[in-house]
Order: C-alpha cells, then structure tokens, then sequence
C-alpha cells in the first residue's frame, strides 16, 4: 500500500521530522498537534478552551486537506498536561464532533513539545470518494 504525506498551510508546520499526516489507503494518521497558530508559528495565548479551539481547528484544517471531515475521525487521542481541566477541553471538543464522535481517548502526562497545555492525535477514515 502506498502512502502519501498531507500537507496545508491552513495547519502549522512540522516542528521535527515528521508530517502533519500520512494517508495510507483510505486512512489518515494525523500527527500530534499542538496550539500553533499556523499564520505566526506561534503557540496560542489564553486559557484552555483557546488551546482546543487552536488545535481542533488544526486537525480540521489538515482532515480537509485530505479530502474529509471532521465527521471521518475515528479515533482521537488527547495528551493533556493538567487533568483537572478535561471538562473545560470537553466544551470544546464537543463543539466540533456532532453525531457519533469518534472513539478517545485522554491523558495526563507531565510535558508537551514546547511546553504546550495540550496535544491531540487522530485517525480518520476517508471513503473511496476523496479528491485528491
């Protein structure tokens, strides 16, 4: 099966050697990202909910770049450096899966590329109709 690196700039740009995704077959593997602002590089100021926006925004930006949507995400997994505020990240993450959302998974963990609140990962599954 061949694979093939995605790529946008409506997401921010690799800060190491790896892509923002790789679709293989009909699956996307969305790297990690964190509350870059793709426009500055920079990381996004504000509380939490900001963080999310930012990132959510990201893997939305880099699902469409691949032919999908939010919709096709199938697995999610959420790194985040202070538990205490996974009900503040579910507001917003809520806002941007509607109907079944997609399987998650979520944890603590002590630090994060560039000292970032948060970082999300994900799985989609883009149909036989993608555009490329």
């Amino acid at each position: 099966m061949a694979k093939e690196a995605v790529f946008t700039s409506k997401a921010p740009r690799p800060v190491g050697p790896y892509s923002q995704a790789i679709l293989a077959g009909n699956y996307l593997f969305i790297a990690g990202q964190i509350p870059l602002d793709p426009t500055t590089g920079e990381m996004v100021k504000g509380d939490i909910r900001e963080a999310a926006r930012r990132v959510l925004d990201n893997i939305k930006a880099i699902v469409e770049a691949a032919g999908g949507t939010m919709d096709d995400i199938v697995k999610v997994t959420v790194y985040l450096r202070d538990i205490s505020k996974f009900s503040e990240f579910n507001e917003v993450y809520a806002k941007y899966f509607k109907g079944a959302p997609p399987a998650r998974v979520v944890v603590e963990v002590s630090n994060l590329p560039l000292g970032a609140e948060l970082e999300v990962e994900a799985i989609a599954y883009i149909g036989e109709g993608r555009d490329k």
